[in-house]
């Protein structure tokens, strides 16, 4: 009998901010987590971008990465992703060489092409970023080539008033951080196949069309240089605990969280478990809900691992970005998450146990 392929386990934090959270406890929480998930093997951890929300933390990911990498030793940390449009391409590629070059071999920029925020947050970022509104978004494409270029150890060559001016994202580069594409569409798969990057699909966010973009970046692909074949893996919101009846009290949080983004409902800070608990849900909103709840992964270790598993194997993937969505209940130390910790080493352990 074949044995089962190795299966990588990574991290995606929005850094979620909790009703009893202040931002620094926010962070605090996420620098920990990181350090769970460093010790428990997984492969990467990224930090996501949102502005402008309540509940989120995780404004700048070049920030963080620094702070997430500093505070850990051998997990690779990177962006998932930095929303491209919102910044001058020459600041995300000088941001993340400088990372590289602080902690070479273990900084991934995960690039995206949504504004990750509301229209008003979205043109004040934008304002002098290299495009305004559209402008920025249409670009996407030219802006990827520019980054990958600058931060090349060789650089690029400015075109300025018929003179070429050398121009590098920092002075002597010893490697670059490798660039993924991400999406929640097939815009980026399309791209992605078509410069030879490697591309991630929001499945955690979207849950549809994630086969046929998967489909569609593999059959496209052209190598590259920067990749010789497709690479891409899966992500999905996770909450284990050691009952899938805890398991369930701990994801109802996030659930809700999600449920008010879809239904344009008022944004706050995440609930306590208890606080959660306490919410009725509109009888018109209940199939949502549960549709959500169908695409994430909520169970005692054994099962969520064998689900990872077969996730995996749906799709044809040999790495999984687990989202920890598990919130808190009342009296937890603000400045940890130990629910989402716990989801963390219990998958990691159960899934050791599974001959992966």
């Amino acid at each position: 009998m074949t044995s089962p392929r190795p299966l990588r386990l990574s991290v995606l934090d929005l850094v979620p901010v909790r009703t009893d959270q202040t931002s620094a406890d926010a962070v605090a929480a996420s620098r920990e987590l990181a350090r769970v998930a460093d010790a428990a093997g997984y492969h990467r951890y990224w930090v996501a971008e949102h502005h402008n929300m309540p509940a989120v933390a995780a404004t700048n990911p070049p920030v963080l990465i620094a702070l997430l990498a500093a505070a850990t030793e051998r997990i690779r940390v990177g962006s998932g992703g930095v929303m491209l449009p919102n910044h001058a391409p020459l600041v995300v590629a000088e941001q993340f060489a400088l990372l590289e070059a602080a902690f070479p071999g273990r900084i991934d920029l995960g690039l995206g092409r949504a504004p990750g925020t509301d229209p008003v947050t979205s043109w004040a970022l934008r304002h002098g970023a290299g495009g305004v509104g559209e402008d920025a978004v249409a670009r996407f494409p030219q802006y990827v080539d520019e980054i990958i270029a600058m931060m090349d150890t060789a650089g690029v060559g400015l075109e300025v008033a018929g003179r070429t001016h050398p121009l590098r994202a920092t002075p002597v580069a010893s490697g670059r951080a490798p660039v993924w594409l991400l999406g929640s569409s097939d815009y980026s798969a399309r791209l992605a196949a078509a410069r030879g990057l490697p591309y991630v699909f929001a499945h955690h966010f979207s849950g549809q069309g994630t086969a046929e973009a998967l489909a569609l970046y593999r059959d496209q692909f052209q190598p590259s240089e920067l990749c010789a074949e497709p690479r891409t893996f899966l992500t999905v919101n996770v909450a284990v605990a050691p009952t899938a009846q805890e398991a369930e009290r701990l994801a109802l949080p996030q659930l809700l969280a999600m449920l008010t983004l879809r239904t344009g409902g008022p944004l706050g800070a995440q609930l306590l478990v208890e606080e959660a608990e306490d919410v009725a849900v509109p009888t018109e909103h209940e199939r949502l809900l549960a549709a959500m709840r169908e695409r994430w992964i909520i169970g005692d270790p054994g099962t969520a691992a064998h689900r990872v598993r077969e996730l995996a194997a749906g799709f044809d993937v040999d790495e999984v970005m687990v989202h920890p969505v598990a919130g808190a209940y009342a009296g937890t130390d603000p400045a940890a998450a130990p629910a989402r910790a716990e989801t963390l080493r219990l998958l990691a352990e159960a899934a050791g146990g599974l001959d992966w």
